[in-house]
């Protein structure tokens, strides 16, 4: 049985979905950081929504999500967790997280498109891991090193407080983008599972008498 062919892109949907993605983020800034002894990086649950634009929208849009988010906050508008925004980010330790949101939710989606539709949970978490986690990490622990005038090694070390957190998020991003991708599939162009047909009787050999 073949798969029906996914939904043509709409380039409406498509920038409504950007701007969706873009809000939740927002939205998630809400939640007050947890603040922990170090070189001043909260706990915050808007890496949540980055792993989701990945993985719900896939890495071009998920990329353009954060990137619409990003200007907004370097616009002034104070979208980041404990109502930050404005150029001063780019001054501040979390700068290369900032940075980063657009970078991982590339990755994520660029991860979930390579493991194909329909979304499966267990490569689902692997994307977000990896993508929400480890990537953003990169560009997280260099701007620590930076701003916080460290070592990277410190830095690194710095975000091992992050990463019991991280990765239930990444868990639960996966978990919900497999709902979403359950009730709204075609969100992602992936290439597609198929199952092995059973083989025809026509096409199996004949057993001599």
């Amino acid at each position: 049985m073949t798969d029906a062919p996914l939904a043509p892109r709409n380039r409406t949907r498509d920038l409504t979905q950007i701007a969706v993605f873009a809000g939740i983020v927002a939205a998630l800034g809400v939640v007050p950081a947890i603040t922990i002894p170090g070189p001043g990086v909260p706990i915050t649950l808007q890496t949540l929504g980055v792993m989701l634009a990945g993985a719900v929208l896939g890495s071009k849009r998920g990329f353009s999500a954060m990137l619409l988010f990003n200007v907004l906050v370097l616009a002034g508008l104070p979208l980041l967790a404990g109502g930050r925004g404005g150029l001063a980010v780019l001054a501040s330790p979390t700068v290369g997280y900032f940075i980063g949101f657009p970078i991982a939710a590339f990755a994520v989606g660029w991860l979930v498109e390579r493991f194909g539709t329909p979304f499966r949970l267990l490569p689902g978490i692997l994307a977000t891991v990896v993508g929400g986690v480890f990537v953003l990490y990169v560009p997280g622990i260099i701007g620590v090193a930076l701003m916080a005038k460290i070592g990277v090694g410190a830095a690194a070390l710095s975000a091992l407080a992050f990463l019991p957190g991280d990765l239930a998020k990444a868990v639960i991003a996966a978990l919900i983008a497999r709902g979403v991708h359950k009730a709204y599939p075609g969100l992602i162009s992936g290439r597609r599972h198929r199952r092995k047909a059973a083989p025809s009787p026509a096409s199996a050999p004949a057993v001599d008498a």
